[in-house]
């Protein structure tokens, strides 16, 4: 029988082949697992909370009025659905009456027709959406610029999109899920052939995260700049020397276009919060860089705002950066540039690691990397997989927990999530340091737990040098075998 590029030798479709089904199957049982969320209540007075009201309206006031003005939203009470107490407006007053929020407008943007269609639970529904596209391109690009196998890619994929906190902002109004999705389309650009086509989706994606959010600016910096070094790698000026003028250009467009818009460079000079510390105070007015070094390991183990505490395969996750840190497959610091580049903004830059939204939203936008690199180490040690699934099995059970906790109204997303009766949750949290205590055990738990992080790293490290011996010594057996020149020992076949 003759064998089509998309068929294993008995002419079946190979794994490769059904990864478009694969895709939308993955996409359709993530936006479904975000959808249950979207009724839990985020406070006691509302269903949304901090910046998400502002999303909200503004998507209104661009679906209605075609315009940033809130000033008519706010006046007439259309925050009510969805926030019944009183609203803060976060705004200043212009001299014209009008008010802006003070968050960029490419969400709104976004959510403008489902809030105009269906109110702020269309608006939602179209985030979890956005989560299941997110899970559906992660996989796309592990397999086909990573070289991962399909069948454990998805299960890493899915064990990571329908858990927090990537699950969690599939319901709650935040710019994350669209800015973890242009990172991800944006590595998968630049992991392909720079032809003109994956030059102008990199770009578009690249474009499109400061206007999700100005913080996200340093990500689309590094993420251009990897596009330079393969740019100038190749030779090709031309194409190098082009996309830097429009990374110019979109930032002198990014900057004029706020001045009218905002008044400021930033959004944040409407904000009713920075008057008389100007915008740059969003970082903080007296930062204690020293201090905010303590997010180094809390952003992944803190007992109420890590990304561990709710789901426990991050720290599968770390042992899996150690092994692409050691290994550095083909294209390796273009997923590893962006996710510490995120990693260090929301350490020193973010105002802080504890707030008003579900855990983890500081690094939500890098996730991606840690899944492609997860992917790619469950795809060399297969060992992995059952871990992974089973850390993800905890995590989704926790959420599901919390979420019919605060769709019955015993507790909140938001406001007292820590506070839920999961008994993992509760075990668990006891060997967690709390980064908002000054007591001794927490300092303590820090030590013990960066000695975990190392060793975490250390198992990625051997297993990748392991899995490289073993494939060695499987080569060398086949070439004794069949009179071929054998692998030389010393050779790192895992490095491509």
């Amino acid at each position: 029988m003759l064998q089509g590029p998309g068929a294993d030798e008995r002419g079946a479709p190979s794994p490769v082949a059904r990864l478009p089904l694969m895709m939308a199957v993955i996409g359709v049982v993530v936006t479904a697992v975000g959808w249950l969320a979207v009724d839990a209540r985020a406070t006691y007075g509302a269903r949304t909370t901090a910046d998400e009201p502002q999303y909200l309206l503004t998507a209104l006031s661009l679906g209605e009025d075609l315009d940033l003005d809130i000033s008519d939203e706010i006046e007439d009470g259309r925050f009510g659905d969805f926030h019944e107490v009183p609203l803060d407006p976060q705004t200043q007053v212009r001299s014209d009456g009008s008010q802006v929020s003070p968050h960029d407008p490419l969400l709104p943007l976004v959510l403008a027709l489902p809030m105009v269609a269906g109110g702020w639970v269309a608006a939602k529904m179209a985030l979890a959406a956005i989560g299941g596209a997110l899970a559906a391109a992660i996989l796309w690009v592990a397999v086909r610029r990573f070289g991962t196998a399909p069948g454990v890619t998805a299960l890493v994929v899915l064990a990571f999109a329908v858990t927090p906190p990537l699950t969690s902002y599939g319901s709650q109004v935040y710019p994350e899920l669209p800015a973890a999705l242009a990172v991800t389309v944006a590595i998968g650009a630049a992991m392909g052939p720079l032809d003109r086509r994956n030059l102008a989706v990199s770009g578009l994606a690249l474009v499109a995260l400061p206007w999700l959010a100005v913080k996200y600016t340093p990500l689309a910096a590094v993420l251009g700049l990897c596009l330079l070094v393969r740019l100038s790698r190749e030779r090709r000026w031309g194409a190098l020397s082009g996309l830097a003028g429009a990374m110019v250009g979109a930032g002198v467009v990014y900057l004029a276009l706020h001045r009218v818009l905002y008044d400021g460079w930033t959004v944040y000079a409407s904000g009713d919060h920075f008057v008389g510390t100007g915008e740059l105070s969003v970082v903080g007015t007296d930062p204690d860089w020293a201090g905010r070094s303590a997010r180094l390991l809390g952003l992944v183990v803190d007992r109420g705002f890590g990304l561990a505490a709710w789901s426990p395969v991050y720290l599968l996750a770390v042992a899996a950066l150690g092994a692409w840190l050691a290994a550095r497959p083909r294209g390796w610091w273009i997923v590893a540039a962006p996710l510490a580049v995120g990693w260090l903004n929301a350490t020193f830059v973010a105002l802080t690691m504890h707030g008003w939204w579900w855990p983890g939203r500081q690094v939500v936008v890098v996730l991606p990397a840690v899944v492609l690199m997860t992917a790619w180490w469950a795809s060399r040690v297969r060992a992995v997989v059952p871990l992974v699934v089973i850390s993800a099995a905890v995590g989704l059970f926790g959420w599901l927990w919390l979420v019919a906790e605060a769709s019955s109204g015993r507790l909140t997303l938001i406001f007292d999530f820590e506070q839920t009766a999961n008994p993992l949750y509760r075990a668990w949290r006891l060997v967690l340091p709390d980064g908002r205590r000054e007591l001794t055990a927490d300092p303590l738990l820090s030590v013990v737990w960066w000695v975990v992080v190392a060793a975490l790293l250390a198992i990625g490290v051997w297993s990748v040098h392991r899995a490289g011996r073993r494939t060695t010594a499987k080569a060398n057996a086949e070439a004794d075998e069949t009179g071929r020149e054998a692998v030389p020992s010393g050779d790192r076949v895992l490095v491509g």
